[in-house]
């Protein structure tokens, strides 16, 4: 998910070059005056549908609908509630088809605001589901009840071994189990790879394998309409949790680097994410969010050499984020912990760090041994 931590602070550098200009003000407005934009036409043949999430600060993941011959494709579908479904519907009424119609679901990633509803769409309409096959393969350990329990046990070790306070090992490794009630268990009926055409009539979409938020993350460019379906990899305000845990690669935060080159200098107009709403500099934001980290980084490694043998945990407790650390919930403290992680390895690749092994590993200033 997206934003579920205490954002890191924004420097004043940063904070001066960070603006995009929104692609439609009603929509913006929407999102800072805290109500839900509106079902909105974007163009000749696509449309935006608000889908209400619960107990999440992003309040809605804008689901997009592309006209087809016979139906409707969609981007993401949102968490699995009756209010979600409800509002997919009557989104989709709005733009003149019904659930039935709905003939494929481009799933972005597996989190629960993207991936939920997807299963229950298909069970309404016969879709097929798509995603990448890095996410597929999540699926089972993250939502199967028969093998969470393994999942939790991976995640206790690594918050042990970050150094989290002992005492609340057992309810920071527990701490998203509520949000897996949010999510249909639906495996792909397509796995979509990087490069790939989606062959949807009447749309030259091209997947673009975008990992660091999630280990297989997509997102959708269509050359012709220069457009960017950009999920959680590229947003307007916020920036994505980038973070090591049981279940990402080795080094995310390369990873999602990398991938944001990647899409840097695509030939759109517009970028049309998950969240917040739709914005027009693509190359500026994707400028924005590499200053960030590359600031980010900085501040980790002063606190590393500052401290010179210090536990991830103790690190994230030393940084600026956007509330006092004593502030923020637990299982927001445990994103927080690994989104820093990802940070540390990062850093660590690059000889700018070193760890030393154990319960927990001790981070270093200087060279890898």
């Amino acid at each position: 998910m997206t934003d579920q931590v205490a954002r890191p602070a924004v420097s004043a550098t940063a904070k001066a070059g960070r603006r995009v200009t929104p692609a439609n003000e009603e929509q913006r407005a929407a999102w800072h005056g805290g109500t839900l934009p509106e079902v909105e036409r974007v163009r000749p043949g696509l449309w935006s549908i608000p889908v209400p999430i619960p107990i999440n600060p992003l309040r809605y993941v804008l689901v997009y609908a592309l006209e087809l011959p016979d139906g409707v494709a969609i981007v993401d579908a949102g968490w699995n509630t009756d209010e979600a479904y409800a509002a997919l519907d009557a989104g989709l009424g709005v733009a003149g088809y019904t659930m039935a119609d709905v003939r494929a679901v481009l799933v972005t990633h597996i989190h629960p605001d993207h991936y939920g509803l997807a299963g229950r769409v298909r069970e309404a309409s016969d879709a097929w589901i798509g995603l990448h096959p890095a996410d597929a393969g999540l699926l089972r350990e993250r939502y199967d009840d028969s093998a969470i329990d393994t999942l939790v046990a991976r995640e206790r070790a690594m918050l042990l071994r970050s150094g989290a306070p002992p005492l609340q090992l057992d309810e920071l490794s527990t701490a998203s189990m509520m949000i897996r009630h949010y999510v249909t268990m639906a495996a792909p009926d397509r796995l979509i790879e990087d490069g790939a055409s989606l062959g949807l009539p009447g749309w030259d979409l091209r997947a673009i394998w975008t990992p660091g938020h999630s280990p297989g993350h997509l997102c959708f460019v269509s050359p012709s309409r220069r457009v960017l379906f950009s999920g959680d990899h590229v947003l307007a305000r916020i920036t994505p949790i980038v973070a090591v845990h049981p279940q990402s690669a080795p080094n995310p935060l390369a990873d999602y680097l990398d991938a944001l080159a990647a899409v840097r200098d695509l030939e759109v107009d517009e970028v049309l994410p998950a969240h917040e709403y739709r914005f027009l500099e693509l190359a500026d934001r994707v400028d924005y969010v590499m200053a960030h980290h590359a600031e980010r980084l900085a501040e980790i490694e002063a606190v590393v050499r500052a401290a010179d043998g210090v536990a991830c945990w103790d690190v994230a407790t030393r940084l600026t984020w956007s509330r006092p650390w004593e502030e923020i919930p637990a299982f927001m403290r445990r994103a927080a912990s690994n989104e820093t992680l990802a940070h540390l390895v990062y850093l660590k690749a690059r000889d700018r760090v070193r760890h030393v092994p154990g319960e927990p590993d001790l981070w270093h200033s200087g060279h890898s041994m």
